[in-house]
């Protein structure tokens, strides 16, 4: 198999660890382990760790190897401002059409009946994809997908409370709004505050 091919298995093998929960903050990746687990030799395994590292999803530490890295005040601040500037810019790339509203008040449902925190998680992630998706940038397309696999992960161990979730329903219904007016600035201010209000909740949360 293509090396390429390997490293992207591997790397959407441990994301989905990472997801899962399976591999907490501050555990160590055991190489020889994940290699007879996968089925695949150390050295895709070692390249995927390297490009997990470049997005800083992990770390390397001296005489342990690999682990799975926390989150600064400072990070979660970079991180947050970042996806919202580029999804910003994807937004107003896209031309909406009444299907596409549709899907949007469709995952907003979705979103609203979901009563446990990770599926909750996982469906507002989604209502965010369906915003940008038709965005023709696909290298723009390719870095919010990195940034968000990696905040996905981090907001997984913070429990949001119910009032955080109203909140956010509000403003994605505005956002949806917005896009049906086709009022792309009021959306894409909305949408900045979308993740304004979710950066203030987690830095609560950092030490």
């Amino acid at each position: 198999m293509h090396q390429q091919v390997l490293r992207n298995q591997v790397k959407a093998h441990l994301l989905n660890q990472i997801h899962e929960g399976e591999l907490a903050m501050g555990k160590t990746i055991n190489l020889a382990a994940l290699s007879r687990k996968i089925g695949i030799s150390v050295t895709p395994i070692r390249e995927a760790l390297s490009q997990l590292e470049q997005a800083r999803i992990i770390k390397a530490v001296p005489n342990r190897g690999f682990v799975v890295a926390g989150l600064t005040k400072k990070e979660a601040k970079n991180l947050y401002e970042t996806i919202a500037q580029l999804e910003i810019m994807a937004l107003e790339d896209t031309n909406f059409s009444k299907e596409d509203v549709e899907r949007l008040q469709n995952q907003q449902v979705k979103l609203k009946r979901t009563n446990t925190h990770l599926n909750r998680l996982k469906a507002r992630f989604e209502f965010h994809d369906l915003l940008v998706r038709k965005c023709a940038n696909t290298v723009l397309l390719q870095i919010l997908d990195d940034l968000k696999a990696r905040l996905l992960f981090y907001e997984q161990g913070f429990g949001q409370d119910i009032s955080f979730y109203e909140n956010v329903d509000n403003q994605n219904e505005a956002i949806i709004q917005a896009i049906a007016e086709d009022n792309v600035p009021t959306a894409a201010l909305i949408l900045k505050m979308n993740w304004m209000v979710v950066l203030e909740y987690i830095e609560k949360q950092l030490v």
